[in-house]
Formats: C-alpha cells, sequence, structure tokens
C-alpha cells in the first residue's frame, strides 16, 4: 500500500498491486488495473519511488511458512518450536 494525495489534498492509500501505469500530462495520471485513473499530486517519479519501495518491502518481510506437525494433525504458522 502506498500514500497519495488528491488535486483536492485529500490523502489516500492505495494499493500499489493494481497500478497498470503512471503518466505525467502535465498532472500525474495513476491508472489502475481495472482502468480507473486517479490524478494525484505527487509527481511521476514519486508515484513510482513509492510503488518500487513498496515490492522492495514487500520482499523483505518474511511470509508465513506452515509446518505440519503430524503428532498433532495440525499445522501452524511461523512456530516458535518445531
Amino acid at each position: 500500500m502506498i500514500k497519495l494525495t488528491r488535486l483536492d489534498g485529500e490523502p489516500f492509500v492505495l494499493n500499489a498491486e493494481l497500478i497498470r501505469y503512471v503518466e505525467r500530462r502535465p498532472d500525474t495520471f495513476v491508472t489502475l488495473t481495472s482502468g480507473e485513473r486517479i490524478v494525484v499530486r505527487e509527481t511521476l517519479d514519486d508515484v513510482v519511488d513509492k510503488a518500487v519501495r513498496y515490492q522492495q518491502h514487500k520482499h523483505l518481510m518474511p511470509s508465513p511458512q506452515v509446518v505440519l506437525r503430524p503428532e498433532i494433525g495440525t499445522s501452524t504458522a511461523n512456530p516458535t518450536n518445531s
């Protein structure tokens, strides 16, 4: 998720996974995978930087690991004792 600002100054949070492309004409337009277009105050470079940082951060975060525990017939995510 990235924080952006609409032209009217209203901040909002956008799921960066939904960005299809970003254009400068001269305002910055963010086009989503749905086809919806949003005009934002941030520059094209700012939006791209935020989206790239989001992707980098997402890949640095550990993903939950599922460990099968046959002795109890269940699984646990991120167990402390395996």
